[in-house]
């Protein structure tokens, strides 16, 4: 927002130019200059002058009052012309000065209390250095040269006397000491020391005159935003104290409200608002806003310890060594032999690099945790552990109202710190999410299996999950029947989440229906819904033990069915499934019996993105390594093969043009052996155009 962006420039110190103030509707020459002063400054005074501000009350209030009396200027010279160079260059000033005040007013009128209150010190430097700037444009204000009347005279000069007074910055006393005592609620946490329930009761009501839950819960959302958009490491209080007064005030909030009847039909009521950018987003969030180059290409997770293999391609050290052990001595991404299987080659330079970005975006999943993270979060984490204490006994209890609201904070609260998961699942969650799972109301089931995927995320909760008695069952029921699409998706991403432990791949494969639910979502879900199923097909397909179980129960079929998804994100998302499906030699034959799996593969190399095209050709390319000459036969055959392959080699991405050049060798190659000579049909001829894109240099990464 403008108003945002401006008072990031106040705190910053730096004055924005007048440009930046100003619509090109406004002309600041003469007399339009002097009514936009006298209009700006009576809505200043109109807006302002009734409001109730909770801090910054004096500075708010004589701020105004200055106001009012440049207003009694502008209105008294509106009608006058031919101001002198100085005194059009003050009115300028002046006007910017307005704007500032502007913008500094509503920010204290509009901002969350604890959020003004943490910031009390700041804001009233900001007061005292528009007071400097305004006794600076009075003492250069030619006066004289205005015609002013003897009343106007008289309260301009004792408006520059008493502004000039104000030489000192006045920070409120009575905000101070409450300020302190916020820190000091903070401090108690950081040492595990709660403070007790009274004592909370005292600040939140009594003070601040927060008094009901959704007075709280406006008063979090806030200053959730200032930790999003909080990125000056130079400004107080730092993202990480934000977070620690966010989860108290959270306490708080179940503490001394519990869960009324109104938060509660709150919760409920708007729970059509939140899922779009609540239930969707996290799942987003989890797997789509990591860096690519940080993510294993085998158990698409965070690489804790990246490791090169001789192929010149990363992998996390356990995912490999995994591969290795289940047989494969081809190299997962590109499909080429390896040399040495045992020859792998830490990456520190990468290492290093996840570890920055993990610390720079207070990631909790860091190979390299931070001590100094560790002691900034702990009153966070002391004041969530006791939240969660409180939310659990909800969990527990026989409301189905408390229930819901119950689900709904651990599923945020798990949502992107991986500590606060672990903690949640040990303080003993799960099995009240399990029963939850089962629920006939669709709120409290789409809340609880998305906690559930929450949870999963963190690698120390599956174990928990798997263990629980009938909670892999109730997943995989939510998937094959939930009561919502989000729902069923997002059993779809838990248990995607579970199979990436290679011991739980077969567990949940046996799992009654499960392939069958997950082929069936991948078409009828929605578009986010579809690509975890294709995710969770993918975990399932990587456990030898399960490729046929994979192709009887449709699995595959499914797989290449979403070729021709609408949703660009889905068919990319299948080719890359096909991809690694195709680098075994059952699923490649498998595929190349599907009638519309060479055809949407194509499809995609035509129409689709760079990286659709690169993921395309390289799955073609599997297939004929893997799948035996019926399948080279079947794709060589494919219409248009020909001119699109060259164009990936002059046009694609780097992998792309050697995934092509491969590719083409190798049907070349394909094509001597079964002395298939090819004629009259331009563009299926291999013959006529193989010449052309070996010679063509192709630069490797």
């Amino acid at each position: 927002m403008v108003t945002e962006a401006i008072f990031a420039s106040l705190r910053r110190r730096s004055s924005p130019s007048l440009d930046a103030y100003l619509t090109t509707t406004v002309d600041l020459s003469g007399v339009p200059l002097i009514q936009t002063l006298a209009s700006t400054s009576a809505e200043l005074v109109s807006c302002f002058r009734g409001v109730r501000f909770s801090f910054q009350r004096r500075n708010s209030r004589s701020l105004i009052r200055k106001i009012e009396v440049l207003l009694f200027l502008f209105e008294y010279i509106s009608d006058d012309s031919g101001f002198d160079s100085t005194a059009v260059l003050c009115f300028k000033e002046l006007y910017l000065f307005l704007h500032r005040s502007k913008f500094l007013l509503h920010y204290c009128a509009q901002s969350s209390k604890l959020w003004l209150l943490l910031q009390n010190p700041s804001l009233s430097d900001f007061f005292h250095v528009l007071n400097r700037d305004l006794v600076t444009l009075l003492d250069v204000l030619p006066i004289n040269s205005l015609n002013l009347s003897d009343d106007i005279r008289e309260q301009i000069e004792l408006l520059h006397q008493q502004s000039s007074k104000s030489t000192t910055l006045f920070v409120d006393h009575n905000d101070e000491l409450l300020r302190d005592r916020f820190y000091s609620f903070l401090d108690g946490f950081e040492k595990g020391q709660i403070p007790n329930s009274e004592e909370l009761r005292s600040f939140f009501v009594e003070k601040l005159e927060i008094s009901d839950p959704k007075s709280c819960r406006d008063e979090i959302e806030f200053l959730e935003e200032q930790i999003v958009n909080h990125d000056c490491d130079d400004l107080e209080p730092t993202r990480s104290l934000v977070n620690g007064f966010v989860a108290i005030t959270r306490y708080c909030m179940f503490l001394l409200f519990e869960f009324e009847d109104d938060e509660l039909e709150w919760s409920i009521e708007n729970l059509k608002k939140q899922r779009k950018c609540l239930i969707a987003e996290e799942i987003v969030d989890t797997f789509m806003t990591l860096p690519k180059d940080f993510v294993c290409s085998i158990s698409l997770s965070l690489m804790k310890d990246p490791v090169i293999v001789s192929t010149g391609q990363t992998y996390d050290r356990s995912s490999i060594v995994r591969w290795f052990e289940e047989g494969h001595s081809t190299c997962p991404k590109t499909g080429q032999k390896l040399v040495d299987s045992s020859c792998i080659v830490a990456n520190l330079a990468l290492r290093n690099l996840i570890t920055r970005w993990c610390e720079a975006m207070e990631f909790e999943d860091s190979p390299n945790e931070s001590p100094a993270s560790v002691l900034q979060t702990r009153a966070s984490m002391e004041a969530t552990k006791a939240t969660v204490l409180i939310l659990i006994q909800n969990l527990a209890g026989v409301s189905e109202l408390a229930q819901i609201v119950a689900a709904r904070e651990i599923r945020l609260l798990a949502k992107t710190v991986r500590k606060r998961g672990v903690l949640i699942a040990e303080a003993g969650a799960i099995p009240h999410l399990c029963r939850l799972l089962k629920s006939k109301n669709a709120v409290a089931q789409e809340h609880s299996v998305t906690a559930m995927h929450n949870l999963s995320v963190c690698e120390e909760n599956r174990s928990l999950i798997m263990e629980e008695n009938d909670c892999l069952e109730s997943i995989v029921s939510v998937l094959a029947s939930g009561l919502t699409l989000e729902a069923q998706g997002n059993a779809a991403a838990t248990l995607y989440s579970l199979s990436t432990v290679h011991e739980y791949k077969k567990r949940i494969a046996n799992v009654d229906g499960c392939i069958k639910s997950l082929a069936s979502l991948s078409r009828n879900g929605k578009p986010r819904g579809k690509k975890d199923a294709l995710n969770a097909l993918y975990g399932i397909w990587s456990h030898p033990d399960n490729c046929s179980q994979m192709i009887n129960s449709g699995g595959v079929s499914a797989i290449v069915r979403a070729l021709a998804d609408e949703e660009e994100a889905v068919t990319e998302r299948a080719a890359v499934v096909l991809g690694v499906v195709a680098n075994h030699s059952l699923g490649a034959e498998t595929i190349g019996r599907e009638e519309s799996a060479v055809a949407g593969l194509i499809e995609l190399m035509r129409c689709g993105t760079p990286r659709g095209k690169e993921n395309a050709v390289a799955t073609l390319l599997h297939l004929c390594i893997n799948g035996g000459t019926v399948v080279v036969e079947k794709v060589v055959r494919a219409p248009a093969l020909s001119d699109l392959t060259q164009k990936l080699l002059l046009t694609g991405t780097n992998r792309a043009k050697r995934k092509a050049s491969s590719f083409l060798a190798l049907v070349c190659k394909g094509c001597e052996n079964t002395a298939m000579m090819w004629s009259g049909n331009r563009e299926g001829s291999f013959r006529t155009h193989v010449s052309l894109p070996i010679s063509i240099p192709v630069s490797v990464l």
